[in-house]
């Protein structure tokens, strides 16, 4: 394949954000899309120079498209990339993948099933940085993990409705999560704390909770916790911070900090996430090779049950197995 044509179903900000690295991708054409505000749609595909369809269905049996960007809400997840993967079309599913395990395990098993090449909306797995300490991490004890996640309210409204968003630690923290898990491993046991303190002073019909703590053991016997807010205008903060019995690790953002017996350092990557993102799915479709993608869906999925767990715990106030 020399070029690989490119759809979104879905164009609000987070599309655009692809869209913007991808048409610096020589093999890559924006070719097709569709969204339910056509108005939206159609300022997105002049701006692109991508065909505006009048429905996901017509997008999907044009057989202009050989790849599928799914960008839509959480909420909205299930049928679209069940299609896409019948089609053959090759996929890139935006995080959170879903809100409930059986329907996102129902789409694995289509994906599976099709053998197209699939990527989630993991990007910070790309980051140098994360790179750099996956590496180090290697083989390494680790006796506890600390992460945050903090920030302000985003403004699209549903993200403040539980059974629309899943809350932050669903929607937003996932990423944070997502981290815990590609370096250090899977979460076996959670409890967790939610309230619901300010938010409704910002929009009153919110049904989130605002702050939140959960503490973990992960399957290797280390334990950790993980801090969230999405109501702190003030101050913000997305690290995480290992520890092992012989050295610190943080990522914070772009930054890397490793202390150990022989080194105290703190380095900067550049990467563009987004752009190491979308380059590798375009080139893992080119090629043929899944292996390029660092996220695929079935990453995704994991990541999913390990925050609706949370949530769980929270919800039972007790002790939740992550992944049964």
């Amino acid at each position: 394949m020399d070029k690989v044509r490119i759809g979104f179903i879905g164009v609000g900000g987070m599309a655009e954000h692809h869209m913007n690295t991808l048409q610096n991708i020589e093999t890559a054409v924006l070719a097709a899309v569709y969204d339910i505000n056509g108005e939206r749609a159609k300022q997105i595909g002049d701006k692109f120079g991508a065909e505006v369809f009048a429905s996901e269905m017509a997008l999907l049996d044009s057989g202009k498209v050989d790849a599928l960007y799914v960008c839509t809400p959480p909420f909205t997840r299930g049928d679209t990339e069940t299609m896409a993967a019948e089609r053959g079309i090759h996929l890139l599913s935006e995080k959170p993948v879903g809100l409930d395990m059986d329907t996102v395990n129902r789409i694995g098993r289509k994906i599976s099933e099709a053998g197209i090449i699939n990527s989630s909306g993991y990007c910070l797995r790309y980051l140098d940085n994360v790179q750099k300490a996956k590496a180090y991490l290697t083989n390494k004890p680790i006796n506890m993990v600390v992460a945050y996640r903090i920030g302000g309210l985003p403004p699209t409204k549903w993200f403040a409705q539980m059974d629309q968003s899943g809350g932050q630690m669903v929607e937003q923290s996932t990423h944070q999560v997502d981290l815990v898990r590609y370096l250090v491993g899977e979460f076996d046991q959670v409890q967790a704390v939610y309230a619901q303190r300010s938010i409704r002073n910002i929009d009153p019909d919110a049904t989130i909770p605002d702050v939140g703590v959960v503490s973990f053991r992960l399957k290797s016997g280390a334990v950790g916790s993980f801090v969230n807010s999405c109501v702190s205008d003030y101050h913000g903060r997305g690290d995480i911070e290992i520890y092992g019995p012989d050295f610190y690790l943080s990522i914070d953002g772009h930054s890397l900090t490793i202390r150990d017996a022989h080194q105290n350092i703190t380095e900067t990557c550049t990467t563009d996430f987004y752009a190491a993102q979308n380059s590798a799915f375009v080139e893992a479709i080119r090629s043929g090779r899944q292996e390029l993608v660092l996220g695929s869906y079935a990453e995704a999925a994991a990541t999913l049950a390990a925050t609706l767990a949370f949530n769980e715990a929270a919800e039972k106030q007790g002790v939740v197995a992550v992944g049964e």
